[in-house]
């Protein structure tokens, strides 16, 4: 067996840490470190990529506020944000049901969470077909007696903002399904028959049993998800670009950033975006420890 000559065990140890380390810190180093670091200087300066660097100090941020133009990318993300609750809402309701015994309760599993294993670019694509003129969307209303009730439901700017909010509910509500329905899972069986005998009924059981033992991770998503609402990107790039109204914080700043060469904004706006879901990390941390 290889020792290092006149080297004490716990210094090995050491030298063999720190050569198992070299190459992912490297790696870590040259890819997430050094290029957030550039973003941060990109920020203070007014940059389209090609010429020299002029330093502005906080003026990228001042507009990104002050501007109504990109500021107004926060009010849209509002729309997402409401989405989560609505989202949250009809996830905990699956898992509540399918906690308990349901015929076919796999299949209506595997229903619910089958929209999170199709490709956001997929769903964007389906759900242009979904919402278009004579869609299937319009079909449906039709044939259900509900025709005057068909929009141009992504040519809507009062509309367009629910319609893309309500495809990431359908897409995302798979995941929190999972989440709830294994936390409640968790919960053990003899606390259910004990309410029963107690006369509780599936609601009693909901507020009293189930409700309070996950409130952790309902609380956890909560906060997860205002992170979530800011980064929205996939499914309004694909379905509207951001256009008419429906442009994200994300896709802004890409289009700041690329479209229009303003690197040094896109730069601020991005470095707002990491420092919200710093804030959200550490809030998490701080709130659910290991413990919880």
């Amino acid at each position: 067996m290889f020792r290092f000559p006149d080297i004490s065990y716990r210094n090995q140890r050491k030298i063999i840490i720190a050569a198992f380390l070299i190459v992912p810190m490297a790696l870590l180093i040259t890819f997430s470190f050094l290029p957030v670091a550039n973003m941060i200087w990109y920020s203070f300066t007014d940059w389209n990529g090609f010429s020299e660097k002029e330093f502005i100090w906080i003026e990228n941020y001042r507009t990104v506020f002050t501007d109504p133009e990109y500021f107004r990318v926060f009010t849209v993300s509002l729309y997402y944000f409401v989405g989560t609750f609505v989202q949250m809402a009809i996830a905990l309701y699956f898992a509540t049901i399918l906690s308990f015994k349901v015929r076919l309760k796999n299949f209506f599993k595997g229903v619910l969470f089958f929209p999170y294993l199709l490709n956001g670019v997929a769903i964007g694509f389906m759900f242009l077909f979904f919402f278009r003129p004579d869609g299937a969307l319009d079909t449906v209303l039709s044939a259900i007696g509900l025709g005057n009730f068909t929009q141009l439901w992504l040519g809507n700017p009062d509309l367009i903002n629910i319609s893309l909010a309500g495809t990431s509910v359908w897409r995302y509500m798979g995941f929190n399904f999972i989440i709830f329905l294994g936390a409640i899972s968790s919960i053990p069986g003899d606390v259910y028959e004990a309410s029963e005998i107690d006369g509780a009924n599936r609601w009693h059981q909901f507020r009293y049993i189930i409700l309070p033992s996950i409130k952790i991770i309902v609380s956890l998503n909560l906060i997860l998800a205002i992170s979530g609402a800011l980064s929205a990107f996939e499914i309004p790039y694909i379905m509207t670009g951001g256009a008419n109204g429906s442009m994200t914080f994300v896709i802004q700043t890409v289009d700041t950033a690329f479209k229009y060469g303003k690197i040094g904004l896109g730069s601020a706006m991005a470095v707002i975006l990491l420092i919200i879901v710093v804030i959200v990390t550490v809030i998490q941390k701080k709130f659910f420890g290991e413990d919880d």
